[in-house]
Order: structure tokens, then C-alpha cells, then sequence
């Protein structure tokens, strides 16, 4: 739905724009106009996002509960429940909303919020999952001073910043989004606000704003993935120095959830985002999309419980208390 409302433009350009419309409202491209497929949609990922909900506060009552899991690495793993159960909240609850209604529209409000809400958390585990592997990197590399470098003030500080950073850049990248015209179509070519298919809308230049995401994005994102690579690097070429093989399945042990986390995160983010154009499919770019709002935050809490001794000791104990 659109408003019939003039854009105010400079009087040399305002006799063009009379005819040219505001968008008030966005369409979201649903992911199936059937109606029984769209209640098999519903019934799915309704599932997905409880199994989401109960998986990450699994993990946090666990975590909360055991004083043994009161250190560095399960504080962080903490922040991570947090975000994956924040994350697909920004969208899941629109998108069945949507499904049952038929009616797959957002207002330009609620597109702005949910943009800015997604771009944030996203952000935010970008520079998380950073965190954590430094964190593994002192554990490993430096098991020593381990105590003292991860103090809790370091702590809290490094998880403060992740927060702050990942929502101060959506901040950023949502004014210069939002701050432009829309006046073209309404339709959205994904089941949300990113801000790649809502530039595409826009009745003015969107150089700008897309240059603010290549070289502010790249600058965060690409410094986030180098102290996870050379994080990792150090890690894996500390474990290959121990000798005997139980050290060795040992050490991999305290990050094999967290490398097994970031292979997915990045993974599924580089199909997502850093595909050739030639590539891209309306359809497939919706689906592929699902694996990283979606399955990603699901998954993330059975890789640390069914990998994890301590985590998996820490739940059994919570429900024998019960």
C-alpha cells in the first residue's frame, strides 16, 4: 500500500516528482503463496523457532545454575544464547504472523526496527565469536597466565564492546538506509528488512549507503574474521606441537564447539552475502537466507550441549535438582 503524497523536491525537480508516490508500507516476499504449503511453513518453522527458544534458555539456566561454569568461556557462551535467541525473534514471529495471514506486509516503522535489529545482533556476533576465539586462544596458548589475562573485567569489558559496536554500526547503517526516498515498489525480495533488497527500492542514488556498508561492514567484519583466523591459526598449531595424542584430544576438545559454531556462522554468511550476482535467486537467496536467520540459532546450542561434558553435567544436574 502506498500514500498518494507529493515528495518535496527543489523547484527544478518538482514538476517530475508530482506523479511519484511514498512508500507507507513494505511487502515481504513470503517464502510460498500456497495456502497448505504455508501452513506446513507455519507448523515448520514454528517448531524451529521453539526448539530455538528452549534450546538457548536451556543453555543459560545451565550456565547460571552451576558455579563451575562461572568462567570466561561460558560467559561468553552465555552472550551467544542471548543473541540466538534474540536474533531470529527480530524476524520468526513477523514471518508466521505473515504466513497465517496471507497479508506478508510490514509497516515502514516496523521494517525500520527490524532491519536495525537484525543488522545489530548479527553485528554483534560477528565481533562475539571473535571474542570467544581469543579466549580459546589464551586457554591454549597461554594456559599459564589464563586467570589473569581473562579477568573478569576483561571479560565484561570485551562482551560490553561486542554489544555496543555491533548495535552503534546498525545504527549507522539504518540511518543511511532509511534516510532515503522510497517512492518506487513496496515489494521486498526477502521474508525481512536487510538492507541489500530495501536499498534496491529506492528512487534515489544508493551509492552512499552501499559504500558505508562495503567499507564500514568490511572494515568490522574483515577485523573480526582475521583475529578468529590467526585466533585459530595459534591454536591449531599449538595443539600439533603436544606430544601425546590424549594432550592433543584434549586441548581440541575446550574449542571444538566454538570452531564447529564460527564454520557454520561464516559459512552459511558467505553464501548468504558474498556470492557472485550471476548466482543469486530470488527463491534460493530466501532459503539460503534461512540458514543463517534461522537454523544457525538452533543448532548453535546442540553443538555446545551434546559436545560439551560440562554443559551436558551441568543440565543433568539441574534436572535432578528438579
Amino acid at each position: 500500500m502506498q500514500t498518494h503524497q507529493p515528495l518535496t523536491e527543489s523547484s527544478s525537480h518538482r514538476g517530475e516528482m508530482e506523479n511519484i508516490t511514498l512508500v507507507t508500507e513494505f511487502i515481504l516476499m513470503g517464502l510460498s503463496d500456497l495456502p497448505a504449503v504455508r501452513f506446513s511453513l507455519f507448523a515448520a518453522f514454528l517448531l524451529i523457532y521453539l526448539v530455538t527458544l528452549l534450546g538457548n534458555s536451556t543453555i543459560l539456566l545451565a550456565i547460571g545454575a552451576d558455579s563451575h561454569l562461572h568462567n570466561p568461556m561460558y560467559f561468553f557462551l552465555t552472550n551467544l544464547s542471548l543473541l540466538d535467541i534474540c536474533c531470529p525473534t527480530a524476524t520468526v514471529p513477523k514471518m508466521l504472523e505473515n504466513l497465517l495471514s496471507e497479508r506478508n506486509t510490514i509497516s515502514f516503522l516496523g521494517c525500520v526496527l527490524q532491519l536495525y535489529f537484525l543488522v545489530a545482533l548479527a553485528g554483534t556476533e560477528v565481533f562475539l565469536l571473535a571474542a570467544m576465539a581469543y579466549d580459546r586462544y589464551v586457554a591454549i596458548c597461554n594456559p599459564l597466565r589464563y586467570t589473569v589475562i581473562m579477568s573478569k573485567k576483561l571479560c565484561l569489558q570485551m562482551a560490553a564492546g561486542t554489544w555496543v559496536t555491533g548495535f552503534l554500526n546498525s545504527l549507522l547503517h539504518t540511518v543511511m538506509t532509511f534516510t532515503l526516498p522510497y517512492c518506487k515498489s513496496n515489494r521486498v525480495n526477502q521474508y525481512y528488512c536487510d538492507i541489500p533488497p530495501v536499498l534496491a527500492l529506492s528512487c534515489a542514488s544508493t551509492y552512499a549507503a552501499e559504500m558505508v556498508v562495503l567499507i564500514v561492514g568490511g572494515i568490522f567484519g574483515v577485523g573480526a574474521f582475521l583475529v578468529t583466523l590467526v585466533s585459530y591459526i595459534h591454536i591449531i598449531s599449538t595443539i600439533l606441537r603436544i606430544r601425546s595424542s590424549e594432550g592433543k584430544r584434549k586441548a581440541f576438545s575446550t574449542c571444538a564447539s566454538h570452531l564447529m559454531v564460527v564454520c557454520l556462522f561464516y559459512g552459511t554468511t558467505i553464501f548468504t552475502y558474498i556470492r557472485p550476482s550471476s548466482s543469486h535467486h530470488p527463491d534460493q537467496d530466501r532459503l539460503v537466507s534461512m540458514l543463517y536467520g534461522v537454523i544457525t540459532p538452533m543448532l548453535n546450542p546442540l553443538i555446545y550441549s551434546l559436545r560439551n561434558k560440562e554443559v551436558k553435567g551441568a543440565l543433568k544436574r539441574v534436572i535432578v535438582n528438579k
